[in-house]
């Protein structure tokens, strides 16, 4: 069943999300961040009971809303920042006429909390709106989960998240099993992936994907594949078979190159099933404007964190350098967050990178870093 919700703010200060028509309150069956945003906008949200599908629309793109209303409509290039919630308001495209003109713009309306060029944005909402099958890789931290899931935010898609990569038992994880109960007998139990590829113009986030098992990659196939998206339950060739709903977008992440040990070599027509978005690795101004928009700390401590990161990441593509591993951008904003939190750059470092880091003695990688860090604390 699809209803028209208008967001409330009540007196105490909280906001509410209440059916037009009925009056039913649906506060606790949707996103908090989708409420926020629909009343920041002065937008209404389209809400499918059935699917949970939630979407922000204009007043004029509501058929059943009272004529009456207060809303007034908004223009169809309304764009709004909202750094609180990390996710930018944007109007999206209501028919196929409107999808060209709106990936036209959509460079403009990357998200303040991620650093990523404006076309690689619009790839990236253009593979969601066409219900593509797209695999981000690059380094690891580079933001590749946290950049999949903003962006089926900034379209409106439920994101159904998979870990395949912690994944020891792929078939349950990815079809389901077989249980028993005193009431019903044995039965067979969907797995929650059947159930999110059944949900229209979903987002499915397939995390680590490199890290999966071979047997996951094999009842991907035909999933992935655009001329069958379907999972077969059972090897049986009359076995049942789930369809791939309407719409429904793949975003993999994986970490590609002989230094991560723990991945596969991906199966070539695996990853032919995907179009490719690199994450790159930030520059420094970038990544500063990164921490700065993630933490609180002043522009000092940033800096500092940045540019010792820079010094390894130096070091380790250098030939004669003298570290083989590097400081990721996650591991600049957990130690950033530390020192939010009241750590000094002496503490963060201890906890927070050490350990990255190889301790053999005084020529040692975690020497060079701590003689990296050292520099700093002095100064």
């Amino acid at each position: 069943m699809i209803v028209i919700i208008q967001p409330t703010k009540n007196s105490d200060g909280t906001i509410s999300a209440y059916d037009i028509k009925t009056g039913v309150d649906y506060t606790g069956e949707l996103r908090p961040v989708q409420i926020q945003l629909a009343y920041d906008n002065s937008q209404f949200i389209k809400f499918d009971t059935d699917t949970g599908r939630q979407r922000r629309i204009h007043p004029d793109k509501a058929s059943d809303i009272d004529p009456n209303g207060s809303m007034a409509p908004r223009s169809k290039s309304t764009v709004k920042k909202d750094i609180e919630h990390g996710v930018d308001s944007v109007v999206l495209p209501e028919n196929e006429n409107d999808v060209i003109s709106f990936l036209k713009d959509a460079g403009s309306t990357v998200p303040s909390n991620i650093i990523i060029s404006p076309v690689k944005w619009r790839y990236m909402l253009r593979s969601i709106l066409r219900g593509k099958n797209i695999m981000i890789t690059g380094e690891t931290g580079t933001g590749k989960t946290t950049m999949a899931k903003i962006a089926a935010e900034a379209t409106d898609r439920p994101c159904h998240y998979f870990n395949l990569g912690s994944t020891q038992d792929p078939r349950s994880t990815l079809i389901g099993n077989t249980q028993f109960s005193k009431d019903d007998g044995t039965f067979f139990s969907d797995s929650a992936f059947v159930k999110a590829i059944q949900i229209p113009n979903s987002v499915v986030l397939l995390d680590e994907l490199s890290r999966a098992h071979p047997e996951a990659w094999n009842i991907l196939m035909s999933v992935l594949d655009d001329g069958q998206r379907y999972l077969r339950i059972d090897e049986a060739i009359d076995s049942p078979v789930i369809r791939v709903a309407e719409g429904v977008s793949f975003i993999a992440t994986a970490n590609i190159g002989a230094k991560y040990t723990a991945t596969r070599i991906m199966d070539r027509a695996l990853s032919d099933r995907f179009v490719i978005l690199e994450m790159d690795q930030l520059t420094e101004p970038d990544e500063l404007r990164l921490v700065l928009s993630r933490t609180s700390i002043d522009k000092k401590q940033a800096k500092e964190l940045v540019e010792i990161a820079g010094i390894t990441r130096k070091e380790a593509k250098s030939d004669s350098g003298k570290l083989s591993n590097s400081i990721s951008t996650r591991l600049v904003l957990e130690a950033a967050g530390l020192i939010e939190d009241g750590f000094d750059l002496h503490e963060a470092a201890e906890v927070c990178i050490y350990p990255f880091f190889d301790d053999g003695g005084m020529d040692s990688e975690r020497t060079f870093v701590k003689q990296t860090v050292q520099k700093y604390i002095t100064d």
